[in-house]
């Protein structure tokens, strides 16, 4: 069922991989009137989405996307049931056209992004996630990939470990906190880095906002996985790859994300494109049409319900015919 990799890595024992799907239902009917075919689950996490999606729709299949080998097994084992309608492809997201070439997949009708990290990435301390739990600092989706949070934190120039801060969680006092990271290295772990943090931020702003170290934790998990750089790629690979009729759901978390989001959707609406048979200076429509401006937040029994959605927006499109 997996392909791209010649061993998934290893499952942890301690924390099983369930993951309760963001916004399912509006997902659901986004996807309910698309065409028959392969809908690609980006960030496949452990197939929440993927089997309601396989549930309602007897005529789609999944090609499920990840890079984290303890995701794609907890996957395989949720998609079992479901056969050759669903396959694992190990990747990260960017790599979505070269995977859909391997798997000899021209088109697909559906596309969909839960961007961030799930709670059981969170709940297991060796992976070096949470600031609640005490592990190495490692953050790594991809266990096999060189660069850890420990590289960053112990040996990034202040220059650079402030921009990340500033640049992936909007965090007001990057300054102090890259002053006290870089003063009490070498910093061994992740609760130890959470404490240096919250004793950066002046005691008015501890507060509120929840644990000071949130933000820092979440900037570094993003530098390490490069998840901004590769986002706008992948989007546009998705909306390549969609054919008329297709449609595409992006679940993102923080502000970073969703105006990397907002800017290439809009981008491919408002974009210019030239039908093969007519000359190419006569342009035609964008590629695709928002399904909402806006987009869409969870609602409040949601957010009761599962905290993680509090954050989430989701923004719909659908790709367009070519004009005649």
């Amino acid at each position: 069922m997996i392909s791209g990799t010649e061993d998934v890595g290893r499952q942890s024992d301690a924390v099983p991989f369930h993951h309760d799907p963001v916004m399912l239902q509006e997902i659901l009917d986004c996807f309910g009137s698309i065409p028959a075919g392969v809908v690609v689950d980006a960030t496949v996490g452990g197939a929440g989405h993927s089997v309601a999606i396989l549930e309602r729709r007897a005529d789609l299949d999944i090609v499920g996307l990840d890079h984290d080998d303890v995701a794609l097994e907890a996957a395989g084992k949720s998609l079992e049931a479901y056969g050759e309608r669903a396959r694992l492809y190990r990747t990260r997201f960017d790599g979505l056209s070269a995977a859909l070439d391997a798997l000899e997949i021209e088109e697909i009708v559906g596309v969909l992004f839960d961007l961030g990290v799930s709670s059981p990435q969170f709940d297991v301390p060796d992976r070096g996630f949470s600031y609640r739990h005490d592990g190495p600092l490692d953050m790594r989706m991809d266990t096999t990939a060189s660069l850890t949070a420990a590289e960053l934190v112990n040996h990034a120039d202040f220059g650079s470990l402030s921009k990340i801060l500033h640049r992936y969680a909007d965090e007001r006092f990057a300054r102090r906190i890259t002053n006290a990271i870089i003063a009490a290295r070498p910093i061994a772990g992740t609760q130890e880095l959470a404490e240096i943090v919250k004793m950066a931020i002046p005691a008015a702003a501890r507060r509120t906002g929840g644990h000071p170290a949130k933000r820092t934790f979440q900037a570094l998990r993003i530098a390490v996985n490069a998840e901004l750089d590769v986002l706008a790629p992948a989007l546009e690979q998705a909306i390549d790859r969609l054919a008329p009729g297709g449609r595409g759901a992006v679940l993102s978390y923080h502000s970073g994300e969703d105006r990397i989001v907002k800017q290439v959707l809009r981008e491919a609406e408002n974009a210019t494109r030239t039908p093969r048979h007519l000359p190419v200076d006569v342009p035609s429509v964008g590629t695709i049409k928002l399904l909402k401006r806006a987009g869409t937040t969870a609602s409040e029994e949601e957010q009761a319900r599962n905290p993680r959605s509090a954050s989430a927006r989701l923004r719909l499109f659908e790709k367009l015919p070519v004009a005649a």
